[in-house]
């Protein structure tokens, strides 16, 4: 796989979820602050999503990310650190890249983040309920609530709430962690 986000598998994950709803294009576009072209660009499979417009996807549509950009898997399943599909913040250097999604019955999500320094990833709330939890890999990183971020160091693990506004802004080059979105 190249890394960059799935293209077709969020089209037909974004019809498919969107049936599932019975919202129009222009409700769901609506609802997730998007505009409508985009959207619709999105289920064509072109353009280019942020991490932002995707999680305004999955809010509006009440979906967790992995079931927008997470194609089936094997039983076997091996992701080398250069692999897997990548999404991107609009602004600064951080990528998001989903390494295991919730099977059916399931509540988790697992990320590798690859973030440089620089201004941080301010992510907005997500569904209610979601609580994130970090390990901070390798550089240092200010992880967790936005009027309250930590400072991490390699091994360091927090967990925050993720339904309310929250940064991660790495403080060094080469700062990765593995980030684990719980839904409940």
């Amino acid at each position: 796989m190249d890394g960059k986000a799935p293209l077709e598998v969020i089209a037909s994950s974004l019809r498919r979820e969107r049936a599932r709803t019975g919202l129009s294009l222009t409700e769901v576009a609506k609802r997730a602050g998007v505009a409508k072209s985009t959207l619709s660009q999105l289920e064509s499979g072109t353009g280019n999503p942020s991490v932002e417009t995707l999680w305004a996807l999955c809010v509006a549509l009440d979906i967790q990310f992995g079931q927008l950009v997470d194609p089936p898997k094997p039983r076997v399943q091996v992701i080398r650190a250069d692999e897997g599909p990548a999404v991107y913040t609009e602004h600064g250097d951080y990528s998001a890249t989903l390494v295991a999604s919730c099977p059916p019955n399931t509540r988790r999500d697992v990320y590798r983040i690859v973030v440089a320094p620089g201004p941080g990833r301010n992510s907005d709330p997500h569904m209610p309920g979601v609580v994130e939890h970090v390990v901070l890999s390798t550089g240092r990183a200010l992880v967790g609530p936005t009027d309250e971020p930590v400072e991490l160091h390699p091994g360091d693990y927090i967990a925050y709430p993720g339904d309310l506004p929250h940064t991660f802004q790495a403080l060094e080059p080469g700062t990765t962690a593995v980030l684990l979105s719980e839904y409940s």
